[in-house]
C-alpha cells in the first residue's frame, strides 16, 4: 500500500475507489505481494530441491490456490475438504500434502484413495493405517520435537504440551510401529509454530529431525513445516529469510552428504506467503467518547477478522479518508454483540462517521476463519494481479444464511 496522487493505492489502483465498487466491509489481496514472497523464499533455499507447501488454511479461496499453483508452490491440506479444494484447482495428488490432527480414520481412508502425501501425527493412527495398508501406501511421519517457537503460546505448536505430532521421545515405539508392519516411510515432518525469526530455531529443529531421520532407510523428503515471521508493527523484525536460507540449506546439505542421499526439503509457510498481501477495509459508523476511551465502531468485527481477540495480533490501521490533520488516539472495535477490539490505542488521522478504514496484515487467517456470528453476513474478496481488480468472492446476502437451514412446520 503506497500513498501516491493523493490516495493510498496498491498496483495504482485506489483503495478507496475499490470500496466504492464492492462495498464493506471488503477484504483486499494484492498477488503480486504473494508471488514475491514465493520467489523470496525459492531464491533463500536455492543450493536444495526445495519443495513450498502452501498451508491452504491461511487463506483457501480457489484463485488464491490457482495463483500459488501458478508460482510453482505445492499446498499443505488439514482436512479432506482442503484437499479436495486443492484438487479442484488443478494440483496434482503428488502435489498436496495431507497434515490431519484428531480426524476419524476414515477420512485418512478418503485422502489415500485420492492419492495425496499422508502425514499422521500419532501412534494409535499409524498403527492403524498399518494394519489396513502395511506398507503398500508411501507415508510422513509428524514429530513433536518439544520446541517452544516463538514468542505467543497460542501459536506454538511443537512444545511438549502440544496435541499436534509424535513426542520425539516416543520415537522407539514408532520404529516397533513401523517395522511391525512393514510401514513405507518416506518423509518426516517437523512444525514448532509461527513467529519464528531466526535461523536458531529451525536449526534446533534441524538437529532434532537429523537424528531421527538417520534411522530411516528410505527418505525422500523433510519437512520443516512453516512459521516464518512477518512484520506486523512499524519497525518490527520478521524472519531474516538470506541468513535462514544459508544456514539451513548449510545444515541440510552436511545430512544429505552423511544420509548418502539427495533429500528435498520441504516447507509450509501460510501466514509468510498471504499475510502482509491482504487488507480489510471496514466504514467508520459511528465515533463513540468515553471518559477512558474515544471508540471507532466499525461495520466489521470478530466475525470477520477474530486473530485479534484470539492470538492477541496486532494489525496495523490506516484511515484511508484523512491524508492530512491532527492525529488522535483510538480504540477500533466491531458490531458484535461481543467484545470485538480490533486495535486498541491506535493513533490516526482524526476519524469521523463515514471514513475508510485499512486494518493491515489481514491476508492470513482472516476469511478463513471468519464467521456468520450474529447472523452477520460475510463479506466480497478481491484479488489485485497485474493492475487489475478481481473479484474472488461474492458478498454474502441474507439469502446465504438461510440456504442450509430446514424450516420445519411443527
Amino acid at each position: 500500500m503506497e500513498l501516491t496522487d493523493h490516495a493510498y493505492r496498491i498496483q495504482g489502483l485506489a483503495l478507496t475507489e475499490l470500496a466504492q465498487k464492492y462495498g464493506t466491509p471488503l477484504y483486499v489481496y494484492d498477488g503480486e505481494k504473494i508471488v514475491q514472497q514465493v520467489e523470496t523464499l525459492k531464491q533463500a533455499f536455492s543450493g536444495v530441491k526445495l519443495k513450498i507447501k502452501y498451508a491452504t488454511k491461511a487463506l483457501s479461496n480457489v484463485n488464491i490456490l490457482k495463483l500459488m499453483k501458478r508460482a510453482g508452490t505445492g499446498v499443505d491440506a488439514v482436512s479432506i475438504e482442503e484437499v479436495m479444494l486443492c484438487l479442484h484447482v488443478g494440483f496434482e495428488p503428488t502435489e498436496i500434502m495431507y497434515t490431519p490432527n484428531c480426524v476419524s480414520f476414515t477420512e485418512i481412508q478418503e485422502a489415500v484413495g485420492l492419492g495425496v502425501m499422508i502425514n499422521i501425527d500419532n501412534i494409535p493412527m499409524l498403527e492403524h493405517f498399518g494394519t489396513t495398508y502395511g506398507g503398500s501406501v508411501p507415508i510422513c511421519i509428524r514429530l513433536n520435537p518439544h520446541i517452544l517457537a516463538g514468542g505467543n503460546a497460542k501459536i506454538s505448536v511443537g512444545h511438549i504440551d502440544s496435541k499436534f505430532g509424535i513426542s520425539i521421545l516416543q520415537l522407539k515405539h514408532v520404529h516397533k510401529v513401523v517395522e511391525a508392519y512393514g510401514l513405507h516411510v518416506v518423509g518426516l515432518h517437523v512444525h514448532t509454530g509461527s513467529d519464528i525469526l531466526d535461523a536458531e530455531v529451525f536449526l534446533k529443529g534441524a538437529e532434532i529431525l537429523f537424528e531421527a531421520a538417520a534411522e530411516f532407510s528410505d527418505l525422500n523428503f523433510l519437512d520443516f513445516g512453516g512459521g516464518f515471521k512477518v512484520a506486523y508493527k512499524p519497525g518490527d523484525i520478521s524472519t531474516d529469510m538470506k541468513d535462514v536460507g544459508f544456514k539451513v540449506s548449510q545444515a541440510f546439505q552436511d545430512f544429505c552428504a552423511s544420509y548418502g542421499k539427495e533429500l528435498e526439503i520441504w516447507f509450509e509457510p501460510g501466514k509468510f506467503l498471504v499475510s502482509e498481501c491482504g487488507l480489510l477495509l471496514v466504514k467508520a459508523n459511528v465515533i463513540k467518547p468515553t471518559p477512558a476511551t474515544t471508540f471507532v465502531g466499525v461495520d466489521s468485527g470478530l466475525n470477520h477478522l477474530i486473530r485479534p481477540m484470539m492470538y492477541d495480533a496486532y494489525h496495523g490501521v490506516v484511515n484511508l479518508s484523512r491524508l492530512t490533520g491532527p492525529e488522535r488516539v483510538y480504540t477500533i472495535v466491531g458490531y458484535i454483540c461481543e467484545t470485538d477490539t480490533i486495535a486498541a490505542d491506535r493513533k490516526l488521522r482524526e476519524v469521523q462517521e463515514g471514513d475508510l478504514l485499512a486494518i493491515k496484515n489481514a491476508g492470513a487467517y482472516g476469511f478463513s476463519m471468519s464467521s456468520n456470528y450474529n447472523s452477520r453476513l460475510r463479506p466480497a474478496e478481491v484479488m489485485l494481479l497485474g493492475g487489475m481488480d478481481y473479484l474472488i468472492r461474492e458478498r454474502e446476502t441474507f439469502e446465504d444464511i438461510l440456504r442450509h437451514q430446514v424450516d420445519v412446520a411443527f
